[in-house]
């Protein structure tokens, strides 16, 4: 039922993982796995998280369905297990994480061997294309006029960042908790076509980003952990290029805005997929506010954010179609083809 899923996942893996050690071949580069900001290595992060999950799963429902009683602890887990962690359930879990897994670190060295590979950048162009399509205005200038240079700041940092736990959660809560499975596959499946679209979308159109080329426009902000979490990647930038390490990635890239694609993709899985108004409400205003954030803080050039907003919704429909679900003429939905034991995941 899910061979278009299967293949499309494990064909993006392997494809970005080939093209990741033929760029490090070529150009002499070592591949390595890049350490994150949450929850340690890359390797380590997702199994963690699933084994989170695992214990969440199960711990809260052996309780509360035995009230306490440890005498039936045992007979409410194997059921739970043997209703919802079936074959297919963990052919999802393995293929999604082990695909994930592949696409990311080969995503970020990839990114680093960037300036390497393209040695020219197009911040100018898109800056003039910025103060045009605001009619002369930068979109920092205004949206620090709007919003000031103070007390935002510090709320727009926080929703900024709220991304990088945001992406592994997200892939751990529709491949362990979906209740129809082609919504977990339909969800990881278009996640490593988003990275794997925004990764060509670097070497196809490198930049640094406004808030790297254009720094005096961003000098009146208040040192958030967004403005040092920058200052760490110009850092991490510094020491591959000049310094030559080998061990350290340079995470610099501008054109597409990722940050957009992938907030926007969550934004759309739980809109055709979940229940929750309230959810779908506060992914809908996350995915605004990331948007403003990437420009407020000088991130992204208004092209890096259309392009992400480009890179989710043909990750949503690949993905969609791969996994079998139904896109209606006039309107887009979906619809379940295999449905597994109640969980909060479901349309």
């Amino acid at each position: 039922m899910y061979r278009r899923a299967y293949a499309l996942l494990v064909g993006n893996a392997i494809f970005m993982g080939v093209v990741a050690i033929v760029v490090a071949i070529v150009y002499d580069k070592h591949l390595i796995d890049p350490e994150g900001s949450f929850l340690g290595p890359s390797w380590l992060r997702l199994p963690l998280l699933l084994g989170l999950a695992l214990g969440l799963d199960f711990v809260p429902r052996v309780l509360w369905l035995s009230r306490g009683n440890p005498k039936l602890w045992a007979g409410i887990a194997t059921e739970r297990w043997r209703a919802h962690w079936n074959r297919e359930r963990l052919t999802l879990v393995a293929l999604g994480v082990i695909c994930f897994y592949v696409v990311y670190v080969s995503y970020r060295n990839l990114k680093s061997f960037l300036p390497d590979v393209r040695h020219v950048k197009y911040d100018r162009e898109l800056h003039m294309l910025d103060r045009a399509l605001l009619f002369g205005h930068d979109p920092a200038t205004l949206l620090h006029t709007i919003l000031g240079e103070g007390f935002m700041a510090w709320p727009l940092s926080f929703i900024y960042l709220w991304f990088l736990p945001l992406v592994p959660l997200a892939v751990t809560a529709w491949l362990v908790w979906s209740r129809n499975l082609s919504y977990g596959y339909w969800f990881v499946t278009s996640q490593c076509l988003a990275w794997t679209l925004g990764t060509a979308s670097y070497y196809a159109l490198p930049t640094l980003g406004p808030g790297l080329e254009y720094t005096w426009l961003y000098d009146s902000l208040p040192n958030t952990p967004t403005s040092q979490l920058m200052d760490s990647l110009v850092n991490g930038r510094h020491i591959v290029l000049w310094a030559g390490s080998t061990d350290t990635v340079q995470s610099v890239a501008g054109f597409a805005s990722l940050h957009v694609a992938i907030t926007l993709l969550v934004a759309l899985m739980v809109q055709y997929t979940t229940r929750m108004r309230w959810l779908k409400i506060v992914f809908w205003v996350n995915f605004g506010l990331t948007v403003v954030a990437t420009l407020y803080f000088g991130w992204h050039y208004i092209a890096d954010d259309i392009a992400g907003v480009m890179i989710a919704f043909v990750s949503f429909w690949v993905g969609g179609i791969a996994s079998g679900q139904k896109f209606d003429k006039h309107s887009l939905r979906s619809h379940p083809t295999t449905t597994t034991s109640a969980v909060p995941v479901d349309r």
